[in-house]
């Protein structure tokens, strides 16, 4: 996103009061929005046109939206996602974060509650981030071009994959608390549930772990740490 000009946000729901109600508030609130009304239309709209985040239904009635974002995510889509559900158990949120969403809000929802994890999500989407270049052992952030290399080979991470890994660089060897990596990637108090952090650093962990020995360890009851590989 270009700071200079507005995010633009995607809005999909098949109920139209819904979708009028939260394009309303994201526009007053100063971001551009588009909007569609089923899986299908939000496939095409994200391919016709880049954007900042989708906001994006569960329960559509052609594709629902865990499907959508899969395929967004193998056609190289990779902004991120807010997943709009009217299911609240816990298995059913982190199958959204499995599929590569980055946050959920449970219906019925406050309007001010949609704007308050939009800024959120496009905060720790690193629009707001000094832009460099951050090492450590074999991996390598670009934090301009928005690339991870590691032994030379590129890893593509979701935006909350990538600000979770520059949390790690920014802060290597030192022992980072559950709750100190949900105020710094997250930027709030994620409902409480310090198991998105687990899960993401399991997502993190699987795809460096492609390229090279592990590098981010479990500290039991305290964390993680970033340190080199462990030597024979």
């Amino acid at each position: 996103m270009d700071p200079a000009n507005k995010p633009t946000v995607l809005v999909v729901d098949d109920e139209p009061s819904i979708v009028d109600a939260v394009a309303t508030s994201l526009r007053y609130e100063g971001f551009e929005v588009e909007t569609a009304t089923g899986g299908r239309a939000c496939l095409l709209a994200a391919h016709e046109h880049e954007h900042d985040l989708i906001i994006l239904d569960v329960m559509l009635p052609d594709l629902d939206g865990f499907e959508v974002t899969r395929r967004l995510r193998a056609e190289g889509v990779e902004a991120p996602i807010l997943f709009l559900t009217a299911k609240d158990a816990l298995e059913d949120k982190v199958a959204g974060l499995s599929v590569g969403g980055d946050d959920y809000v449970t219906k019925p929802f406050a309007l001010a509650e949609i704007v308050a994890r939009t800024r959120a999500i496009l905060r720790r989407a690193g629009t707001e981030a000094e832009e460099g270049t951050l090492r450590f052992a074999d991996v390598e952030m670009d934090e301009a071009a928005y690339e991870v290399r590691r032994n030379g080979e590129p890893i593509r991470l979701t935006a909350t994959e990538f600000n979770l890994l520059r949390f790690f660089l920014r802060n290597p060897r030192q022992v980072l608390s559950k709750s100190q990596i949900l105020d710094n990637v997250w930027h709030y108090d994620f409902g409480g549930e310090a198991n998105v952090v687990e899960t993401y650093v399991s997502y993190l962990r699987r795809k460096l772990e492609k390229h090279g020995p592990p590098l981010i360890h479990t500290v039991r009851l305290v964390g993680y740490v970033l340190k080199e590989p462990e030597q024979p």
